[in-house]
């Protein structure tokens, strides 16, 4: 135990964390730290569990998730596998599927902001976020085929969810590297900027989504979940809830003031910062 004489000394590289929770205001970021490549191994999955908590258990009203470096992530890191075990392995893969599930389930808008290469686990971590942002010479690719496994954390249903069966079997059977642009074609990247814009972009994407209304954002990601895992039928059966609650908050009573107001004057209804009450 340290007596309060000893010195503290600092933390060495070692015992940095390989990813690390940062705010500004109401904008969280989740970062990625683990240089040269941000690949994604035992103690990097610890870490991200640990900072999406940090995460959960904020104030915060939107979430980025980027990676400092050239690269957001090569993906898994494989020098850990050879050696380990099954159950090892099991571990691994089902502690990482959670912390990538947990960012899904956030009730606050993500981004994903997309750097580099952006490979296996990495694009995985990626399609965890609600919206994609990349710069023009980001690039993805699932890898595992080459290795001769699947995906590990969700990337085959999840790229299927959002561009179809046949198109998710190529990308995903052959292993190929896809572009930012290629990928927004195909509706999975949301937006394509300059790699100097990159930065500046997801800053104002932030800011924008930040001061929408965050209980109506948290009410589409859960009937998308609800859409996601049991169809039409179960978000049919939760919206009439969902959204009469909605109609009790301050940011409802805003709007629809600032509406009716609008349509009984003729005039354009004012953009509202809203603040998530």
């Amino acid at each position: 135990m340290t007596r309060a004489s000893d010195p503290v000394s600092a933390p060495t590289e070692q015992e940095m964390p390989q990813v690390r929770f940062e705010r500004e205001g109401p904008v969280g970021s989740i970062v990625l730290n683990h240089p040269p490549q941000n690949r994604i191994g035992h103690q990097m999955m610890l870490d991200l569990t640990d900072a999406v908590a940090e995460a959960s258990v904020s104030d915060i009203r939107v979430l980025l998730v980027r990676g400092d470096g050239p690269d957001f992530s090569f993906g898994g890191d494989v020098r850990e596998w050879p050696d380990a075990t099954p159950q090892e392995l099991r571990s691994f893969v089902y502690r990482v599927t959670a912390a990538f599930h947990a960012i899904e389930l956030l009730p606050i808008p993500t981004v994903a902001v997309i750097q580099g290469a952006a490979y296996g686990g990495g694009f995985e971590l990626a399609l965890s976020c609600d919206l994609i942002l990349a710069a023009e010479s980001a690039h993805f690719r699932f890898v595992e085929a080459t290795i001769a496994v699947p995906p590990l954390a969700g990337g085959v249903q999840r790229l299927a969810e959002r561009i179809g069966r046949s198109a998710a079997a190529r990308l995903i059977l052959l292993a190929q590297r896809v572009s930012a642009s290629e990928l927004a074609d195909l509706q999975v990247v949301t937006k394509v900027v300059a790699d100097t814009e990159l930065d500046h972009q997801a800053a104002s994407l932030a800011a924008q989504l930040a001061s929408g209304p965050t209980r109506a954002h948290a009410a589409t990601k859960a009937l998308l979940q609800a859409w996601a895992t049991g169809g039409l039928a179960t978000a049919d059966r939760l919206m009439p809830d969902l959204v009469s609650h909605l109609f009790q908050t301050e940011d409802v009573a805003a709007g629809l003031d600032a509406a009716v107001t609008a349509l009984a004057t003729g005039t354009q209804r004012p953009t509202l910062t809203f603040q998530g009450k």
